[in-house]
């Protein structure tokens, strides 16, 4: 038996870490639709309190909500990703150390 076949899992984790840079340098295109929909509201709502001359404390609250939402979900799905690459690297070593205690020697 050779190493684990761990490209898939590789290259997706080293795409979700692209990602991630792209979110937390405010890049809108990692962002799902709905995400996206949330940035793009609160820049709207923001733009139309500036033109009115109010304040847009809410406006900013809800757009770094959206960014912090976006974040999260990107750091809960590397996560996932780096445990499901662990579990196919166990699994070929616990077959491994199965196939060689079946032997002869």
């Amino acid at each position: 038996m050779g190493k684990p076949d761990t490209r898939r899992l590789d290259k997706a984790i080293q795409q979700t870490n692209r990602k991630l840079e792209a979110v937390r340098n405010r890049e809108m295109w990692p962002l799902d639709g709905r995400e996206r929909r949330a940035v793009l509201s609160a820049l709207a709502s923001g733009s139309y309190r500036i033109t009115r001359g109010d304040s847009t404390a809410r406006a900013e609250r809800k757009l770094d909500t959206a960014w912090q939402s976006a974040e999260t979900r990107l750091v809960a799905e590397i996560a996932a990703l780096h445990t499901e690459r662990q579990r196919v690297v166990n699994e070929a070593a616990t077959a491994r150390a199965a196939k060689k205690s079946s032997g002869w020697w």
